[in-house]
This record gives C-alpha cells, structure tokens and sequence, in this order.
C-alpha cells in the first residue's frame, strides 16, 4: 500500500511539474492539443475538431437550394474514383455542372448538411472579404500599408509590408509553415488561445512583396486588418458580405481562439458543407455577380485568380490556379484534402471533402489526389454525354 501511494505521489508530482514547466516556457497551448487532439489519437486537426473548440455562429438568411441538373446522378462513380475516396477517406464528392447539381454523394455516415472543417479553404473567404473591404473603401487599395492598422509593422523591413502582400502570401515574416509539429508556430496558433498576440509578434526578415511563401500567418494578419478597417468583427463581415447573399443553405461556425479574445481563426476553421462552400467558387466563377447582383468586384476577382509572380504560377490572391490538359482551374484548398476546384470555361465546380489527401502531399504543389478528382470527373461527364448520343 505505501509503495502504491509513494508512487501515485510520484506520479502525480511529476505531471504537476511538466504542467508548470509548460507554464514557464509559454507552451501551456499544448494541453489544448493533448486535450482536444493528441488524446484522441491524431496527430494533426481534424475534421470534426470545430466540436472541441469555441465557436461562433454565421447565419444564413432565405436559404436558395442548388438546383438538380436534369441528369442528376444519371452516372455511377467510376472505379478509379471508389477506390480513392475509399483510401484517402473522402466524405463527400460533388460535380456541379451549369450551377445545377449534376453528381452528389457522401460517405462515412455524413450527409449534404455535415458541418466539417474547411481548414485553408477559409484563406479564400478572407481574401474576398479584403476585395470587399477595398471596394466598400475600408481599406485604399492592395497597396495600403499593414503599419497604417498595426503600429507594430512600422520600422525596417516591415514599414514595405503592404495588405496585398498579405492576401498574396508574400509577406516576408518568419513564420513557418508546420503542421505536424507540437512546438511550431502553426500548431501554437491553432490552440493558443491569444492569437493576436502570436500574429503581432512576427518578424518581417525578407523584403515584402517579392516572392511568394506559404504563411497561413499571413492571412491571421490579414483578418486583424479587416477587423480594424471596418470595424466589425469578421465572422459579422463574412455573414453579411457572402454567407447571407449567396443563399447559404446552412448556419456555420466560425473557430475563435477563446470566448475572451474572440478573435476567427481566419486561416482556417470554417465548419460548414461541401454545397454551400461550392457557392463561393461559383461567385468567382461569374465574376463577383450572383443571381444579377455584383456582390464583388470582377476586377478584383480577375485579379485574386490571376497568378501575382511568373515565379509561382500556383497562386494569386486567395486562390490556388493549375492548368492541365488544355484547361484552366482555380481552387480553393485546404489541410487534409478540402478542395472547390473550379473550370469557368466548362462552367464545372468539383468539391472533395475528406480525412486526407494522397501520400505525396508534401513533394509537390498539387498532390495526385487533385488530378485524380478532376480526371475523373471528367471521365462521368464523358460517360454521360456517350450514353446520351
């Protein structure tokens, strides 16, 4: 008994000691992240992760259902397509053609209402609401000054640092892009709950506007502008600039970084569902306009899909863009494989949720589960048109 005791003592002493060690060294995050994540046996956020944090609510209005195309789900998934969806844990895949939906179905016990986590996709929104904050002459154009809202970017490097470098990913701060790491920026900000904090402590080390970096701090910096700009807080600017006027079929939620700070973790965290994310490409893809009402600049739109550097064709403002096989696609994207990948000229919007992506993620730009999305699709849309000739 007292050898039980000397070592539930121990032990109990030993864990009080790690907590205080994570007190002092600023990591205390990470009992967040054993909590909400680790403990749950993942090693990075997942989809239903939103569940575990503070959230706030994004209302939608008179909700405008998508149409059925007429030859709605006329063809089957083909085999290439089953099998991936089946490995990389798709939870649902949708084709809309001509804005109608003309393939739908879901998988793993989710249906066409599941919220999920948008993860990176939300970097498209936030860049969206920058154009709308632009136009609305909140902010003077994609060359203001970050220092004109947050002092703090006012000497060296960072006085170049402009709110367009943001949107555009070429800020220059020495923020690093690590997912799978418990003590990178990345994995800090997604369960600190002071996120203000961590973004106004980033260094600008490179000249801004030069070169094109992945930085989800980046647009955490970009959001903080906004909110300063308009003076409203993002979550409210998103509901009345997009979610309400694009018909949302479903309310969503919106991650916070705490109910104190209330600050949207605008780089991500957007619970919502495959057809009503499809709604913002489909904005983007009529050039700002839904249903005859200009709810964006189109040439703000024409420049967010438009790559900003020769060097990184991949990006431009907000959005990801490939060309493949004679055609053009804009996306949004996002951690685990969410994708709204967008063809204008074909009037096609393909959207994948899902737990992951393909193993080669991490080699190149456009992992092979993007090619697998698309190519297939394409194959059911052919299939359909010989069926019917």
């Amino acid at each position: 008994m007292n050898t039980l005791k000397r070592t539930l003592k121990w032990g109990l002493l030993t864990v009080v000691g790690l907590i205080a060690i994570l007190y002092i060294t600023d990591t205390d995050y990470l009992l967040k992240a054993v909590r909400t994540i680790y403990a749950k046996g993942y090693t990075t956020a997942y989809l239903e992760d939103y569940k575990e944090f503070d959230n706030v609510k994004i209302e939608n209005d008179v909700p405008q259902p998508w149409p059925k195309h007429k030859d709605y789900n006329s063809v089957t998934e083909t085999e290439r397509l089953q099998k991936y969806n089946e490995a990389y844990g798709a939870i649902a895949y949708v084709i809309i053609k001509n804005d109608s939906i003309w393939f739908e179905n879901y998988y793993d016990g989710f249906d066409e209402n599941s919220k999920t986590n948008s993860f990176s996709m939300a970097k498209s929104y936030v860049s969206g609401l920058m154009g709308k904050a632009i136009e609305e002459g909140y902010i003077k154009s994609l060359d203001q000054p970050v220092s004109d809202f947050f002092p703090e970017f006012s000497e060296g490097l960072a006085a170049k640092l402009t709110v367009g470098d943001l949107s555009s990913m070429s800020s220059g701060t020495n923020w690093v892009e690590k997912y799978y790491s418990p003590l990178s920026i990345t994995t800090r900000a997604y369960f600190d709950d002071d996120l203000k904090k961590i973004i106004l402590g980033l260094k600008v080390i490179k000249e801004p506007g030069q070169a094109y970096k992945y930085s989800s701090g980046d647009t955490q910096l970009l959001a903080m502008v906004i909110e300063k700009a308009t003076g409203k807080k993002l979550y409210n600017y998103l509901t009345e600039s997009f979610w309400k006027p694009l018909g949302s079929e479903n309310e969503t939620l919106w991650q916070v970084d705490s109910k104190e700070h209330d600050l949207v973790k605008a780089y991500c965290c957007i619970a919502s569902n495959a057809k009503d994310f499809a709604r913002f490409g489909k904005l983007y893809k009529d050039h700002g306009k839904w249903k005859g009402e200009q709810l964006l600049d189109s040439a703000f739109v024409a420049k967010s899909i438009t790559p900003r550097f020769a060097e990184s064709p991949q990006y431009g403002y907000g959005f990801w863009m490939q060309k493949r096989d004679g055609k053009s696609f804009f996306m949004m994207r996002g951690h685990l494989g969410q994708y709204v990948i967008v063809e204008p000229e074909d009037n096609i919007i393909i959207v994948r949720l899902g737990h992951q992506k393909s193993p080669d993620a991490a080699n190149q730009i456009f992992s092979d589960d993007i090619s697998i999305y698309i190519e297939e699709a394409y194959k059911m849309l052919n299939d359909d048109l010989q069926n019917q000739s």
